[in-house]
């Protein structure tokens, strides 16, 4: 195998090997043998590109081409013109793969559903990176900056995954990288000798043996040591949080593992892509055991810190998950309760890795690794775990305070004041002025409350609108109470920004609104139905639902006005608006028909069968099949150009290595290491023979290209005149002509044919001359379709013709042997 070769396939080695580094990230490992079907070719189109030759540009420009068809025939085939050719729809369809890809990977927890735009996003952006790899570390054979996109693979899949068995991936992607720079060290020490390519040794050498794989060696162990540096050093800074080799990653806390918060950016913009889908697949069906018909909110955690800028979960120590969940914080006995049993099956595309459940819990039962958060009462799934298909069953309590025990609180404890109630100063101050203005006239923090509830749903003039921004920045809140337009998140954060202002503590809760009733008592929750609201605490209920979205959610019942002569401040039950009897009639939230209702046919079973998941693509070898059928369209056409420029560098190339120049001979004899004066003569005047008729072989094919037929029954010199005559070559091309056919002359029939230098310059020299006199049509035909190509059909017929002669003479010699000597 060659250098070139053995470059190429470490390259490509190096790029799977890395690549690995992303398949914690997706649930199926399948993308990774379509990449490594893609990359494989993408590999072969550059190594034959190489040995054409080709220019380092255009055999970069080639892999990119083959790369878009393949990727056009993996995804935008029904978009292609005939499959494989890309135009504006496949562009646009690309684009809105990446666009759903996007999407996708801020909507799913790890791992990710292979959906098309991420399996396009997957194997374009390793197809991509090969490509890197190879033109670096082949094409412009520099192995060392390859590690740069290797690095950024690596890298951001490292980030995505949390650290999550990272020293396994660490390891893959190393021993790839280093096994190219060992590759590259090998290539480049070949060329100094045959000291260094573990020949034999030749008496007298100074060298020990064993000096040929020593550099080889070296560069092992000194890889060996980076790499064992890499991984350890790291154990002994604190900093590093255990290096490379800690396998708990970031997590929850230090309780053992955990998925660790998740990014509220991530999370809020995968809530408004939620509310803005066109269709409303269902995402958790759920049946409680509770005799009152309920809605209930579904929580998956809440933001408990705001830093003046965005709302984030808390960091801290998860623990196994209990059989019994502790009380909830500042819940006294005083107010009522019920415990309600609720079981919730999750769709099998619905990958969370935190459980949502109604609040406040007291016991789940769910398979699998799952860890708990006490101080936010969540649960989220250890080491990969996610919601993905699971049907659990939740006890949680169904608290009423009244408005009145809420209007009577006592003050929050200290802690809880402290932690709760702190406002960044980057807080632009109108928040606060605006917040003391709508509370100017309630008497007690529950007052204060529900007057910031009805300013934002009722009184304040907001509009609810889905297409607004999520606000990163200090300006966000105060700008959203200047437009007064927004969706849940933009609601809840400026409710629980001002309720802190006032000295109330409060945090955002995210999870999913009530969902939709359905005829057989199930509620079916939808995308659409993902939601926020803030908590407020109030001791002796602990932490307290409030609902500031206009048309969204049910208003709790504690913050209504009390009934005319009732004592009791508790609305009926029956007569609450949070909860409505279920109907028959169609809603916006459900993807069941009025008559699938009526039939009571849907979302009657546990578990739920959410249909296809967008995992079924072509087969592998499907892919196979288009891949060499792009592959065949692309090479038949280009077949002779190819053939041709392969054929000139090889005659060139011999030309300027030859005997006289000293390199490797027609005959593949290295005599680069032979001494000088050594050569034998026949072998001399052989290899001079086959340098200087490769040359004329050369000369006349280019005049056949540029319209100038061979005639083989004229002599060199004869020929050469014909082809200066025809060809109106000026002077010095015409001297270039004649040198190579009297070298020619020469090494026919000279008794010690002798090499002639320069011989490669004049060929080069005659085709720029033949070129310049040539039409634009006649100069792409030379180089598209040359017509010397031909001669590669003459040779497959004379090797052909050849084949069938020795087949006949070994059977006639077979059949001219004696009968007793046949089976011997």
């Amino acid at each position: 195998m060659s250098g070139r070769a053995r470059m190429a396939l470490c390259a490509l080695a190096a790029t799977l090997l890395t690549a690995c580094a992303l398949l914690p990230l997706v649930e199926t490992p399948a993308w990774l043998l379509h990449a490594a079907l893609l990359l494989a070719v993408q590999a072969g189109v550059g190594a034959a590109a190489r040995r054409v030759p080709l220019a380092r540009s255009l055999t970069v420009a080639l892999q990119a081409l083959v790369s878009l068809l393949l990727l056009t025939m993996s995804f935008a085939r029904a978009q292609a013109f005939v499959g494989l050719i890309p135009g504006p729809e496949a562009f646009q369809r690309f684009a809105d793969l990446l666009d759903q890809g996007a999407r996708d990977v801020e909507r799913y927890a790890i791992p990710a559903p292979m959906s098309d735009g991420i399996q396009l996003m997957t194997v374009g952006g390793v197809l991509l990176i090969g490509l890197m790899v190879d033109a670096l570390a082949v094409t412009f054979r520099s192995a060392a900056p390859a590690g740069l996109p290797l690095l950024a693979l690596y890298s951001i899949a490292a980030g995505l995954a949390d650290g999550a068995g990272g020293w396994v991936w660490f390891l893959l992607a190393a021993s790839g990288y280093l096994m190219l720079l060992l590759a590259e060290g090998r290539e480049r020490l070949s060329q100094w000798g045959r000291v260094f390519a573990g020949g034999p040794r030749t008496p007298g050498a100074l060298s020990p043996p064993g000096g040929a794989v020593a550099p080889v060696r070296t560069g092992r162990r000194i890889g060996a040591v980076a790499l064992g540096m890499a991984l350890v050093v790291p154990l002994a800074l604190p900093a590093m949080n255990g290096g490379l080799l800690d396998g708990t990653g970031s997590g929850a806390g230090s309780g053992g593992g955990g998925g660790g918060p998740i990014s509220s950016v991530n999370l809020l913009v995968s809530l408004r892509d939620s509310l803005n889908v066109d269709e409303d697949r269902t995402v958790l069906v759920l049946r409680s055991d509770s005799e009152v018909v309920s809605n209930p909110y579904l929580r998956i955690t809440s933001l408990d810190e705001f830093d003046g800028t965005t709302w984030r979960p808390a960091r801290r120590n998860t623990v196994d998950v209990p059989e019994e969940f502790p009380t909830p914080t500042g819940l006294g006995p005083d107010v009522r309760r019920t415990e309600v049993r609720t079981r919730i099956a999750a769709a099998d595309w619905y990958s969370q890795d935190w459980l949502p459940m109604p609040y406040p819990p007291s016991g789940v039962q769910i398979g699998g690794r799952w860890r708990y958060e006490p101080v936010g009462m969540t649960v989220t799934g250890d080491r990969g775990e996610n919601t993905r298909g699971r049907t659990y069953d939740v006890t949680s309590l169904e608290v009423r305070p009244t408005a009145r025990q809420l209007a009577r609180a006592p003050q929050a404890p200290a802690a809880v004041q402290r932690q709760y109630t702190e406002v960044p100063d980057s807080v632009p101050s109108v928040v606060a002025r605006i917040a003391r203005e709508v509370t100017a006239d309630a008497a007690n923090p529950y007052e204060q409350a529900v007057a910031l509830q009805e300013f934002f749903s009722l009184t304040g003039g907001f509009q609810y609108d889905t297409e607004v921004e999520v606000g990163e920045d200090r300006q966000a809140v105060a700008r959203f109470l200047r437009d007064r337009r927004g969706f849940c998140v933009h609601f809840s954060f400026a409710m629980a920004t001002m309720a802190r202002s006032l000295g109330i503590p409060a945090r955002v809760a995210v999870g999913f609104g009530p969902g939709s009733p359905q005829a057989d008592g199930t509620v079916a929750v939808g995308l659409r139905d993902a939601h926020a609201w803030p908590e407020l605490y109030f001791e002796g209920a602990g932490w307290t639902r409030f609902e500031p979205t206009p048309t969204r959610g049910v208003t709790p019942s504690y913050t209504l006005p009390e009934s005319s002569g009732s004592s009791d401040p508790e609305l009926p039950e029956n007569a609450r608006p949070s909860e409505e009897a279920p109907s028959a009639e169609p809603s916006e939230s459900s993807s069941c028909s009025a008559e699938d209702k009526r039939l009571e046919a849907c979302a009657g079973a546990l578990p739920l069968d959410t249909g296809s998941t967008g995992e079924d693509g072509p087969s592998w070898y499907r892919l196979t099949a288009w891949a060499l059928l792009g592959l065949a369209l692309i090479a038949v056409p280009l077949a002779p150009m190819l053939y041709r420029l392969r054929r000139r560098a090889v005659r060139l190339r011999s030309a300027r290595h030859g005997p006289s120049a000293g390199a490797e001979g027609s005959d593949g004899v290295d005599v680069t290491v032979l001494p000088a004066g050594e050569l034998p003569g026949q072998l001399a005047a052989e290899g001079a023979a086959g340098h200087v008729l490769a040359v004329w072989h050369e000369l006349t094919d280019t005049a056949w290209d540029y319209g100038i037929p061979p005639d083989e029954a004229l002599t060199p010199r004869g020929a050469a005149e014909r082809i200066v005559r025809l060809g109106q070559l000026d002077e010095p091309a015409a001297q270039a002509v004649h040198r190579v056919a009297g070298a020619v002359e020469q090494v026919l029939f000279a008794p010690r044919p002798q090499a002639v230098s320069g011989l490669a310059d004049d060929v080069r020299l005659v085709r720029g001359a033949l070129r310049a006199r040539v039409s634009r049509a006649t100069r792409l035909r030379a180089v598209v379709a040359p017509r010397s190509a031909v001669r590669a059909v003459w040779d497959l017929a004379d090797r052909w013709a050849a084949a069938k002669e020795r087949l006949a003479a070994r059977l006639s010699a077979l059949l001219r042997r004696p009968s007793g000597q046949r089976g011997s």
